[in-house]
């Protein structure tokens, strides 16, 4: 078949760290090959050089035999390549063609050509055997349908190599499977893939090779077909890795967070949550999960108080936190693990210590008089950085020189450290590697073995179904089902993620 891309030791360097360090990659055409590796080993870094977003400092590059620069995007469509980012680009109020189209509109005249337009999609979507509705408006259609359109957006412009970052981050199983299946129809008419990813399972059922990527080098390439996933993530982190986790049956306490017909309206007047209603007992992880969207971000803010505009109860221990501050209610033993750490969870220009104290500043062990004691926020600071392992310079270094999963530690030792009764934690592992990963999941799973109640909110369907006691399916802002993990499948859960077993009543 012959090579689609080769490079050749490439390197890319940002000012105090080597993101690519001569890597030497050949992919095959007509193949789909995955790239793997843990947060910050380069991966994007890679691509990116490749779609012309970023220049390599070295090396060569060479598609389909003939060595080229990619001196920007406009060259890497002219070479045939499109990349499809892990967060959609798309204009929620244009019609699907609108958005495939935009920017490569066939003209007639001085007007979009748009019959012509509508003619080659429905040839390329026939061709690949891909269902689009290329009227309906982009806010309305599903995440899967919003992946499907991107993919269009490159096979429009003629990509016979295409770039996928995490295109499975937010697909339900179901999705994820209708995704591999136009995948394989795209291999099969002689595209070559390239799958970024860190979810193994999925890059052992779709690739055809596997290259791993760590601190910017690449340490092999592998038949996906002669490798399992433990010897995949030992070469990703260059360690063995425990993929099973060590959970003893739970003994459930009292209940100590209650939920009951919780409501809220989002803008528009639209209701975001649903009448919510749900229990979670001491010495159990609840896990919930759901298509993000769905009421998952105000549901977790509703419980922490960041949000109040809400109907229904929400009680701790019994009690009512409706009209309670974000103080009030963590003093009542609630810790909060926020999905976006950057925007809830530190301040990135702060240091390390000052970030260990954020929302514990007023505690009287951090008070001197009218100010804070640093000699003991220090303390404190390096007493969690030696118990989480945190890899730090200096407690006094500025925290958004951490990687991203050191700053998660950092979260996680500041909310775990005050004996909380309610862990609230969201997306506790987004954009960490496999490391850090297992270290946030023995962190919860130590809780609940302390009797805490731990509420997991996650877009990752197998961490919480490798982690949780109980799941709950969230759907337009209700929880529509609940499961133990022994009881259900991926495809189980993926029916009530996708509102399929609502259809499925309204058409019996």
């Amino acid at each position: 078949m012959g090579k689609a891309v080769e490079l050749k030791n490439i390197t890319k360097r940002f000012p105090g760290i080597v993101a690519n360090d001569r890597i030497n990659l050949e992919i095959q055409k007509g193949e789909i090959h995955a790239i793997v590796g843990e947060n910050g080993a380069g991966k994007s870094t890679l691509m990116k050089v490749l779609a012309g977003l970023y220049q390599p400092d070295e090396g060569e590059i060479f598609i389909f035999g003939k060595k080229e620069k990619i001196s920007s995007p406009n060259k890497a469509i002219e070479l045939k390549i499109g990349m499809v980012h892990q967060h959609f680009m798309l204009v929620d109020r244009f019609t699907v063609l609108e958005n495939i189209i935009l920017g490569a509109e066939k003209k007639k005249g001085f007007t979009i050509d748009e019959k012509t337009c509508r003619e080659t999609l429905k040839k390329l979507l026939e061709l690949y055997n891909f269902k689009l509705d290329l009227d309906a408006r982009l806010e309305d259609i599903s995440v899967g349908h919003a992946q499907r359109v991107e993919i269009m957006k490159v096979l429009y412009r003629g990509a016979d190599i295409l770039v996928l970052d995490e295109p499975t981050a937010v697909l339900a199983p179901q999705e994820v499977d209708e995704l591999f299946i136009n995948l394989r129809r795209l291999k099969e008419e002689g595209k070559t893939i390239i799958f970024i990813s860190h979810k193994l399972d999925e890059v052992l059922s779709i690739a055809d090779n596997i290259t791993v990527l760590r601190r910017g080098k690449a340490v092999g390439t592998v038949p996906a077909d002669s490798v399992t996933k433990e010897e995949l993530a030992r070469m990703m982190v260059g360690k063995p890795v425990l993929m099973k986790l060590n959970k003893t049956p739970a003994e459930k306490g009292e209940v100590k967070l209650s939920l009951r017909d919780v409501m809220m309206k989002g803008h528009g007047g639209r209701n975001v949550l649903n009448g919510v209603t749900l229990k979670v007992c001491g010495g159990e992880i609840y896990g919930i999960v759901g298509v993000e969207g769905n009421g998952q971000k105000e549901l977790a803010e509703a419980i922490i108080g960041l949000q109040q505009d809400y109907d229904g109860d929400i009680k701790v221990c019994g009690k009512p936190t409706k009209g309670l501050s974000i103080k009030q209610i963590r003093d009542m033993g609630v810790a909060f693990i926020p999905e976006d750490r950057h925007r809830q969870g530190l301040v990135l220009p702060m240091k390390v210590w000052e970030n260990s104290i954020l929302g514990l500043h007023r505690k009287e062990e951090f008070k001197k008089k009218t100010s804070i004691d640093i000699k003991k926020a220090e303390e404190f600071t390096s007493r969690n950085v030696k118990g989480f392992s945190i890899i730090i310079s200096s407690i006094h270094q500025a925290i958004e020189g951490l990687s991203g999963g050191n700053q998660q530690k950092v979260i996680l030792s500041r909310e775990l450290s005050q004996e909380p009764i309610v862990i609230l934690a969201a997306q506790p592992t987004r954009g960490l590697d496999i490391g850090a990963m297992e270290f946030v999941h023995q962190q919860l799973l130590e809780k609940r073995r302390e009797g805490k109640a731990v509420v997991l909110i996650s877009a990752d369907l197998e961490e919480v179904l490798s982690i949780s006691d109980r799941v709950g399916v969230i759907f337009d802002g209700e929880i529509v089902a609940e499961f133990t993990p022994e009881e259900t499948t991926l495809e189980d859960i993926g029916v009530y993620m996708l509102g399929a077993h609502k259809k499925a009543g309204e058409s019996a």
